[in-house]
């Protein structure tokens, strides 16, 4: 490989293990406003884009009026963040950080390699496929694990619908498809979750004013602006299957703060499952230095 093409690649292999970490500790603020300020998993994720979708028009972009087919990448962009994100906060709220963020992750690397192997003929190497099996392993070992919150099943579920979610996207845009995390795919989001948002309770009824909002505007720009910029700048030059393992950095952050901070209990079958994941990103990074 020239060194003209190794460039971007570690740029985006950097980019995408970046929004991973985000998307960690986003989950963790989330967890934290669920916990506290009285609101449910669909309002989060409808303050999460109302914040990012309102940064974007308070920046001027001067760029022109965006044609048909980018609205429609927008709406298919947002449609897809809005269920993926969704239910992934639903499944931190039933299963807890740790296991809830786990699973939505290390669904991924199955589904994204099995999805780029049929839909987009990218070809899986021997390393590549030796990471999806420790990342099956891992997946195996972390739903058998005890789960920290009140339905774990619905969690669970949840979890793997999440991934799915994420899994779409990621193997869109590898297609070829225009995601991007637009003001108008914010926009998109924010409006389909409105609806089911303002039923859950779209305000807060509890907690500190301050601390609401400032972990609302955290959410809404880091793991939600920020990160979703630097994922699909990275899906440009990473395979799918690469990507898909490299945000497993995503769960192995969520756990640790969930252990830390919110006293989540450490199991053997955690620690196994995510040593394997940690073990699935290693052979990838191996596979692409």
């Amino acid at each position: 490989m020239s060194t003209h093409a190794a460039v971007p690649l570690r740029h985006g292999l950097l980019s995408i293990s970046a929004a991973a970490v985000a998307w960690g500790v986003g989950g963790a603020v989330a967890a934290l406003l669920l916990r506290t300020t009285g609101l449910g998993p669909v309002a989060v994720c409808f303050w999460r884009f109302a914040v990012a979708a309102g940064c974007l028009a308070l920046v001027p972009t001067g760029r022109r009026r965006a044609g048909a087919g980018a609205r429609g990448s927008a709406v298919l962009t947002g449609l897809g963040l809005a269920i993926s994100q969704c239910a992934y906060f639903g499944s931190v709220q039933f299963a807890g950080l740790g296991l809830g963020t786990l699973i939505t992750i290390g669904a991924g690397p199955v589904l994204t390699s099995l999805g780029a192997r049929l839909l987009l003929g990218e070809r899986l190497g021997a390393r590549a496929t030796a990471a999806i099996v420790l990342a099956l392993g891992g997946l195996a070992l972390l739903v058998a694990a005890p789960a920290a919150g009140p339905r774990p099943v619905l969690g669970v579920a949840l979890a793997v619908l999440a991934g799915a979610g994420q899994s779409g996207l990621t193997l869109w845009a590898r297609g070829g498809g225009s995601a991007r995390a637009s003001g108008g795919a914010f926009t998109t989001g924010m409006l389909c979750l409105l609806p089911l948002a303002a039923v859950e309770g779209v305000l807060p009824t509890a907690g500190g004013p301050v601390l609401t909002a400032g972990g609302l505007l955290f959410l809404g720009t880091v793991p939600t602006l920020l990160a979703y910029r630097w994922y699909f700048s990275g899906l440009t030059v990473v395979p799918g299957a690469t990507a898909a393992v490299l945000v497993l950095l995503e769960p192995a952050a969520a756990a640790l703060i969930a252990v830390l901070c919110f006293g989540e209990p450490v199991t053997s079958a955690l620690l196994a499952g995510s040593a394997l994941l940690l073990a699935a990103i290693a052979v990838l990074t191996r596979e692409t230095g």
